[in-house]
């Protein structure tokens, strides 16, 4: 029995022999896979690296824009509110004057109802037409008067537009 035990333990040792060169093979093959697969990995993080380099330097550039954009927008909206109490210091003196050149136009539609009327007596025909009196200012008043009124009625329907 010792012949058929002495087999069966040598048989044993080859079976185990011949699996631990298929392990060993197998491990060969996948350390090679590993180192290439590293080489690559390698390439990778170095890829990855310059990647990362040149998107912080991007991001430290649109912060700079970012910045310079802030302050020109600053500066442009103090520049806007300025102008905006300008054109409102503006409005506010437009429609001042025009209050009182309606004041003057009512005044004036007021004043020919109160005057009482010159005797009325022929005027004798010159022999020429002559031209209508002027205003120190060279415009006539008839006609100042019409366009101060056509002023003052269109803005105040503008006020009126505004307060509806």
């Amino acid at each position: 029995m010792s012949l058929f035990v002495t087999l069966a333990a040598d048989i044993l040792v080859a079976v185990l022999l011949a699996a631990t060169i298929v392990t060993s093979l197998r491990l060969s093959r996948r350390i090679g896979q590993m180192k290439g697969d590293e080489a690559a990995l390698r390439q990778t993080i170095g890829d990855l690296m310059v990647a990362t380099g040149t998107a912080e330097r991007a991001i430290a550039g649109l912060r700079a824009a970012i910045d310079e954009a802030n302050r020109t927008l600053n500066a442009r909206l103090e520049a806007a509110s300025a102008r905006s109490a300008e054109l409102t210091e503006q409005v506010e003196a437009g429609e001042a004057v025009v209050a009182r050149i309606g004041a003057i136009v009512a005044q004036m539609r007021v004043v020919p109802a109160r005057v009482e009327p010159a005797r009325q007596e022929p005027e004798p025909e010159p022999a020429r037409p002559r031209p209508e009196p002027m205003s120190p200012n060279g415009e006539r008043l008839g006609a100042a008067a019409a366009a101060a009124l056509a002023m003052s009625e269109r803005a105040l329907a503008r006020v009126r537009a505004r307060a509806a």
